[in-house]
């Protein structure tokens, strides 16, 4: 049977389960047991590596694409356009069963990014071609009326204006020396007012190609050229806004995309940022692109057997132009211009869209020859306009604006300006040129001028005679003097 406690071990006890049973926090000679010691320590280091994952998750998650991104976006904007106009049928039985509608009205989408504190903002001429009224979408929501400052088709960019002093402005990098490969970010509103947020879209991808050229497909549309190609997602909407570069800098101006589909299939391309910006001070200074001349054209040369072409050939020259005075002669061979290869005229019209009235261009032409030409503005700007009954600027045909615009006439007067009524009422366009009024030779816009100026007042029949991209034409209308 068990031994009975004796009194000392019974008040051992005692004493032990009392001290179990206090407060530590009672007590400041009660030691913590080593267990509870090591318990803390571990709760501790498993708070501070908690901690640390967490820090080290963060600072992975901050990429430089995300660092670029949120740079950048703060400038981005939406950019909205209403035309009126029979626009195009929604679906083939419209048109079967709806005569057209001059009054419709046609809503567009695009994107933009502003580049100046003044309110200036930059996007693509085919957001806002034929557009009569522009709203701007700032990515919190704001909207604001702008003003089509000037476009420019040739190189699909468009400068707009707002009346805002506050606005954030995108940082500007430039297009050259891009590397194949480096990555890039694509901003823009894809979906405009369709989504609940006005945040603008990223998309990233890679620089696949610079200095491309695009072709117009049997859908028509221009030429675009020296463009940067990426496989960033550009959808129809992303048209104007920016491509960025890692440092968060703006490099390019989405434009377009190549798909079979009608969405992205990584095929996009964009506008160098330095041509647009150039495109854009001349518009902001000038209302106008003021580009160079050179005075000389050139053709293709001969494939090999393989397709391929080394070169152009020069296939005329203007009399009094830089490049007679260069010494260019009619069949020479060029291999580079700017330090460029030249493998068809696309790579010649490339540099030569790059250069301002002043500029000197190197060639090299076929056996080592080294040539340098400095550049002055177009024979069609430097002429002396005419401007009959307030809405139409004409200019005389001469030599050199024969090469500039390639007109066939050896003369007559070339149509640089009409406003919208006068071109509806005689069906011209900018750049056709006069020929002959009834029965009247026209050899000079002051020969135009002064036919004009005698139907002031009359009325009757009138037949004009005009070329227009290389075709001769006749118009017949009764006039209203």
């Amino acid at each position: 049977m068990p031994r009975p406690l004796s009194l000392l071990n019974a008040a051992v006890i005692a004493a032990a389960l009392a001290a179990c049973d206090r407060d530590p926090s009672s007590s400041a000679e009660a030691p913590a047991s080593f267990g509870a010691v090591q318990q803390q320590a571990q709760l501790e280091q498993q708070q501070a590596a908690r901690a640390d994952r967490s820090a080290q998750v963060e600072t992975s998650r901050r990429t430089a694409i995300v660092e670029a991104a949120n740079r950048v976006a703060p400038a981005v904007v939406s950019v909205n356009t209403i035309s009126t106009g029979s626009g195009r049928s929604s679906s083939p039985w419209e048109s079967f069963f709806f005569a057209p509608n001059p009054n419709r009205q046609t809503a567009g989408l695009g994107s933009g990014f502003v580049i100046s504190t003044d309110g200036v903002i930059l996007t693509n001429d085919h957001v806002v071609r034929g557009a009569d009224r522009i709203m701007v979408t700032l990515p919190g929501g704001r909207d604001l009326e702008a003003k089509l400052i000037g476009t420019d088709p040739v190189t699909d960019v468009a400068v707009l204006r707002v009346d805002a002093k506050d606005l954030p402005v995108a940082p500007l990098g430039t297009s050259q020396g891009l590397l194949i490969g480096e990555w890039v970010v694509a901003i823009g509103n894809p979906f405009g007012d369709m989504l609940s947020n006005t945040e603008p879209t990223v998309t990233t991808g890679v620089v696949s190609a610079t200095g491309r050229h695009i072709i117009p497909n049997s859908e028509g549309g221009g030429f675009y050229l020296g463009m940067i190609q990426t496989d960033a997602s550009i959808n129809p909407g992303n048209s104007g806004g920016p491509l960025v570069n890692v440092l968060g800098e703006v490099v390019g101006v989405n434009s377009n995309i190549f798909s079979r589909s009608g969405g992205s299939e990584g095929l996009g391309f964009a506008i160098p940022i330095d041509r647009a910006l150039r495109v854009a001070d001349d518009l902001v200074k000038f209302g106008e692109v003021r580009r160079a001349w050179l005075g000389f054209d050139v053709e293709p040369v001969e494939a090999d057997d393989f397709g391929r072409t080394r070169g152009v050939r020069i296939a005329r020259v203007a009399a009094g132009s830089p490049a007679a005075s260069a010494g260019l002669r009619v069949g020479t061979r060029l291999l580079e211009a700017s330090g460029r290869r030249l493998s068809a005229p696309l790579d010649f019209e490339n540099v030569v869209m790059d250069l301002r009235a002043g500029d000197e261009i190197a060639l090299q032409a076929e056996g080592g020859r080294a040539i340098r030409i400095r550049s002055e503005a177009l024979p069609s700007v430097r002429a002396e306009r005419v401007r009959i009954l307030e809405d139409l600027e004409l200019i005389t045909v001469t030599p050199a604006i024969k090469v500039e615009r390639g007109v066939q006439s050896d003369q007559g007067a070339l149509v640089v300006w009409i406003s919208s009524e006068l071109a509806g009422q005689l069906g011209f366009e900018e750049g056709d040129v006069i020929l002959q009024v009834n029965n009247v030779k026209i050899a000079t816009a002051e020969d135009a001028a002064g036919v004009f100026r005698q139907l002031v007042g009359r009325s009757g029949p009138i037949q004009i005679y005009f070329e227009r991209n290389g075709g001769l034409r006749v118009q017949s209308f009764y006039w209203r003097g």
